[in-house]
C-alpha cells in the first residue's frame, strides 16, 4: 500500500513536470519471469523514477548507497525496495558489501522478480553512453550459475528528454528487444569468468545504444536537434498534428548516423548545411517568429469565429482562476527553482531531481498554508474546500499559460503572414528546401551503408 501511494505521487510529479510523456515498446517487455532492466542515466534520480512508475513490472532499483543515507529520499528509496550499491568513490561506502547486494538480487531474480540498474554507474551530461560497469553482467551470470533453467531476460530501456531540466518539456521511455542470457560456468570464487562478464556487458551496451542517442560530441547533437526541428516542423505543417516523441527520437537517431557519416566523408557539405540552418534561424529571429509557429494559416476566414469560441474564449474564461493559481504557487515554484540551482550547481543532470524533490515539499506546504488561512478566516469547511481547490488552480494556471503561449505564437505568425506575405512564403520555401536537403543526405548515407533506417515504433502517451 505504501509503495502504491508513493508511486502514485511520483507519477503525478512526473506528469506535472513534463508536459508530455510517451512510452514506446511496452509490448516487448515480458510480463513474467526473471527480468533485468538496463537504463541509460542522463537525468539523476528522475531516470529510476520513470522506470518505477511506467515499467509494466514491479521493479527493485539498484541505487548508490549514499542515497540510502539521505533524509527523506533515503526513506523513499527503501520503501520502494531499492537495493544499495557500494561504490569505491563514495565516502563511507564499503565495496565489499556489494556481495550482500548481489546475493539479494540473485534471490529476487530466482523468485521471478525484476530489478533495474543504470550500468553506466553515474548520471552524466555526455552526448553518448559511458562505458558500462560489470555489476549487471555479474548479477545476471551469477544467478544463472545457481539456476541455469531460470530463463533470465535483459531489457534495454532508453530515456530521451527533449530538455531534461526544463519545466513542461517532454520525455520518452523506449523499451528495446529483450536479450536472453545463456548460463556460463562459475569459477571457484563463486564469480563468472571475466571473459563472459565482458562479453555480456558488450552485448548489453550494443542493445542500449539501439534505444538511446549517441553522438561523438555536443556540437553534433546541437546540429541534429536543429535539423530535426526543421524536418519535423515541415511534416507537422503537412499533417497538422503534433510530432510523436517516438518518431522524433527515431529521426534523431537517423540524423546521428547520417551526421557521423558526412562528418567523416563530406565535412564541407555538412558545414554548408549547418551554415544554411544558422542563416535560416537568424531570419526567423529577425522576424520574431518561432519555427514551430511558421505555418500557413489553417483556419479559413469563415471558421475564425468557431475557433475563437472553442479555443480562445474558454481560455480567457479561466484566466481569473489561473491568476489565483499563479499567486498561490509562484513563491513555491520560484523557491524550488532557486534551490535546484543552488544544490545542482553546474551539474545539469541532477537539476531536475532537486527541483522536483523541492516542489514535492514546497507545494503541499503551500496548500496546507492556504487551508490554514481559510480555517482562521472562515472555519474548517472552507479550509477543506481550499485544500482541494488550491492544487486545481495550479493545474489550471499551467494549462492556461501553455494555451496562451500557443495562441500568442500563432497570432504572431498570422500577423507576419498578413504583413509580410512574400517574406513569409520565402521562409516556408527555404524550410522545404532544407528538409529536402536533409532527406537527400539521409538517402545518400543509407546507400553508403550508414544505419539510418527508421523503425517508427508504436508508442502511447501517458
Amino acid at each position: 500500500m505504501v509503495r502504491r501511494i508513493i508511486v502514485g505521487i511520483l507519477r503525478l510529479a512526473l506528469r506535472v513536470f513534463f508536459r508530455r510523456i510517451e512510452i514506446a515498446g511496452l509490448e516487448r517487455v515480458p510480463r513474467e519471469g526473471a527480468l533485468i532492466f538496463v537504463v541509460n542515466h542522463p537525468n539523476g534520480l528522475v531516470d529510476p523514477v520513470f522506470i518505477l512508475c511506467h515499467a509494466p513490472r514491479r521493479v527493485s532499483f539498484l541505487a548508490k548507497e549514499p542515497i540510502m543515507r539521505m533524509p527523506v529520499i533515503g526513506a523513499l528509496a527503501r520503501s520502494l525496495d531499492a537495493l544499495p550499491v557500494y561504490r569505491q568513490q563514495d565516502t563511507g561506502s564499503d565495496p565489499a558489501r556489494n556481495r550482500e547486494t548481489f546475493a539479494r538480487c540473485r534471490a529476487l531474480l530466482k523468485r521471478g522478480g525484476t530489478i533495474a540498474i543504470c550500468p553506466e554507474g553515474v548520471s552524466h551530461n555526455e552526448p553518448s553512453l559511458r562505458p558500462l560497469k560489470t555489476g549487471m553482467a555479474r548479477i545476471a551470470l551469477g544467478v544463472l550459475g545457481e539456476d541455469p533453467t531460470l530463463g533470465l531476460r535483459i531489457v534495454p530501456a532508453g530515456l530521451y528528454y527533449t530538455a531534461k531540466s526544463a519545466f513542461r518539456s517532454a520525455a520518452l521511455l523506449y523499451f528495446g528487444e529483450p536479450l536472453k542470457v545463456e548460463p556460463v560456468a562459475i569459477e571457484a570464487d563463486g564469480e563468472p569468468a571475466r571473459e563472459a562478464v565482458r562479453a555480456l556487458s558488450d552485448r548489453v551496451a550494443r542493445a542500449l545504444r539501439e534505444v538511446t542517442l549517441n553522438a561523438e560530441h555536443e556540437q553534433a547533437l546541437a546540429t541534429i536537434s536543429r535539423a530535426e526541428k526543421i524536418f519535423s516542423a515541415e511534416d507537422t505543417d503537412e499533417r497538422g498534428a503534433e510530432e510523436s516523441l517516438a518518431r522524433e527520437f527515431d529521426l534523431r537517431r537517423r540524423f546521428v548516423a547520417g551526421y557521423a557519416f558526412f562528418f567523416q566523408h563530406a565535412p564541407a557539405r555538412l558545414a554548408a548545411l549547418e551554415a544554411r540552418i544558422r542563416r535560416y534561424e537568424e531570419e526567423l529571429r529577425e522576424a520574431g517568429v518561432d519555427l514551430e509557429d511558421l505555418s500557413a494559416p489553417r483556419v479559413p476566414a469563415a471558421g475564425v469565429a468557431r475557433y475563437l469560441a472553442l479555443r480562445v474564449l474558454p481560455t480567457l474564461l479561466v484566466a481569473p482562476l489561473a491568476l489565483v493559481g499563479v499567486v498561490i504557487h509562484y513563491p513555491a515554484y520560484k523557491l524550488a527553482h532557486l534551490l535546484g540551482l543552488k544544490l545542482a550547481g553546474d551539474q545539469e543532470d541532477v537539476f531536475a531531481t532537486f527541483k522536483i524533490t523541492a516542489a514535492l515539499l514546497f507545494f503541499p506546504l503551500t496548500w496546507l498554508a492556504v487551508a490554514l488561512l481559510f480555517f482562521w478566516l472562515a472555519g474548517w469547511p472552507f479550509a477543506l474546500l481550499a485544500l482541494v481547490a488550491a492544487p486545481v488552480t495550479g493545474f489550471v494556471a499551467i494549462r492556461f499559460f501553455e494555451e496562451l503561449d500557443r495562441f500568442v505564437g500563432g497570432a504572431r505568425a498570422l500577423l507576419f503572414f498578413v504583413m509580410r506575405r512574400r517574406f513569409f512564403h520565402r521562409l516556408l520555401a527555404e524550410r522545404r528546401r532544407l528538409r529536402d536537403e536533409i532527406v537527400a543526405l539521409g538517402e545518400e548515407a543509407a546507400r553508403a551503408g550508414a544505419p539510418v533506417r527508421a523503425t517508427d515504433p508504436p508508442s502511447q502517451t501517458v
